[in-house]
């Protein structure tokens, strides 16, 4: 991981994810057991199931399922800005979205065969999310998602979580968060990420939760740009394809 990867390498990403079911209750018997074991030792003792379902169940892969994933590239224009065109891959069929995300990158890579994914917390979350979730539904994992076994400093990614911990390894910042003490602009309007499970299953707004994962992935490039001393993006340098 080095701050000196080439802006155009990266494939940044991010994922919106949530329960596979929308209440406790709808889960098969065998997974409302282990979904008891799973949380006995991390979360409080006084918290019902079905609270703790709501909160925890869409961040573990093995009880939670993609809804959108959010690709973006940088590129320079005729006047050499940097820019970046950021597209999203949404909708209820997980192994639709994980099988054109997967497409998607497979192009990437045949004109950039040194590419990099790159996102924020993409090394302890999003990542493994999608690989775990592309073995769940007995999908093949491609050469650059068989990182099982990996060693840490074996895994070529760029996350700029890990950049801002410069070693310090009991640090934990968010998004949201990093962007403000660095002056970007966040994604963060009238909704976060404990929103989407509700926006999902109860506004059925698919199109709000990709343009919420499409300006994660725009804050993170802006992110990436601020370590290299860079000048930010501007609107007209952001692209969104549909």
């Amino acid at each position: 991981m080095n701050v000196n990867t080439s802006l155009f390498n990266l494939f940044l990403i991010d994922i919106e994810t949530v329960p596979c079911f929308p209440h406790f209750e709808q889960l098969p018997d065998e997974f409302k057991i282990l979904w008891a074991d799973k949380i006995s030792k991390t979360v409080p003792e006084n918290l019902a199931l079905e609270d703790s379902y709501l909160l925890r169940a869409g961040i573990l892969a093995e009880f939670g399922k993609i809804i959108c994933i959010s690709a973006g590239y940088f590129y320079q224009n005729s006047n050499n800005e940097i820019c970046i065109k950021v597209k999203s891959i949404s909708g209820d069929d997980e192994k639709e979205i994980l099988y054109n995300f997967i497409q998607i990158v497979n192009s990437f890579q045949k004109v950039n065969k040194s590419f990099q994914f790159a996102g924020h917390n993409i090394r302890e979350f999003d990542i493994p999310y999608i690989c775990r979730r592309l073995l769940i539904n007995n999908m093949q994992l491609p050469s650059y998602f068989q990182i099982h076994g990996a060693r840490p400093w074996e895994i070529e990614m760029v996350d700029t979580m890990q950049w801002w911990k410069f070693g310090d390894y009991k640090n934990y910042v968010s998004l949201n968060l990093l962007a403000n003490v660095l002056g970007i602009p966040t994604s963060k309007g009238d909704m976060d990420g404990s929103k989407v499970r509700s926006v999902y299953y109860d506004d059925k707004d698919l199109e709000r939760i990709s343009c919420y994962c499409e300006k994660d992935v725009i804050v993170v490039a802006n992110v990436i740009l601020r370590f290299k001393n860079l000048p930010l993006l501007t609107d007209e340098c952001i692209q969104i394809a549909k």
